[in-house]
């Protein structure tokens, strides 16, 4: 798994990572953006993204579910369950909306279909900033009767996301920080 994580990373460095000023979903202001979407959407990316995270995941036990809100999770929820499925251990994955849908049923989260309460699941992000996003997606999990039981990204920008998080009751796994993105 050492040489797909040095790989994994340097697509992130390759195509997702910019030095420039930006201003992020937070609100603040950044003098670098990390858009891990076009890693994890590249197909060599998507591959990587689905055995990294499922290798992180199975060290405590594979959840029963994995979700995150759209965006930037929908293409690392599909790696996921894709790549569980071809390990013969099969988990769903679920999407979670910014707002709930205006016709049909006016629901949160896409996929529940595959779901149940009680069932343990994983959240994961692209990128945790402040945090704030990585826990709107935790209380809507927690309010569809999931448990969430692990909370992972790809990149940690390390802006406060993880104690906030760690505040609230959930600690943040991330599969790289920001250093180890910036420094090539």
């Amino acid at each position: 798994m050492a040489g797909e994580r040095e790989r994994f990373l340097a697509m992130l460095r390759e195509k997702s990572y910019e030095k420039k000023k930006v201003i992020l979903s937070s609100g603040r202001e950044s003098d670098f953006y990390i858009d891990c979407k076009q890693t994890t959407l590249d197909a060599e990316g998507a591959v990587l993204t689905g055995r990294l995270l499922c290798e992180m995941l199975g060290k405590e036990g594979m959840p029963d579910a994995v979700g995150g809100i759209t965006l930037g999770a929908d293409p690392i929820v599909t790696a996921v369950s894709l790549t569980s499925a071809l390990r013969g251990t099969p988990i769903p994955a679920f999407i979670i909306r910014k707002e709930p849908k205006k016709h049909g049923t006016a629901q949160w989260i896409e996929g529940t279909g595959n779901l149940r309460p009680g069932m343990k699941v994983a959240i994961v992000e692209d990128v945790v900033t402040t945090g704030a996003s990585t826990l709107r997606a935790i209380e809507r999990a927690e309010e569809a009767g999931l448990v969430v039981s692990r909370v992972i990204c790809l990149v940690d920008r390390n802006e406060g996301g993880a104690e906030f998080l760690q505040e609230k009751g959930y600690r943040l796994e991330p599969l790289f920080r920001k250093e180890d993105v910036e420094n090539a």
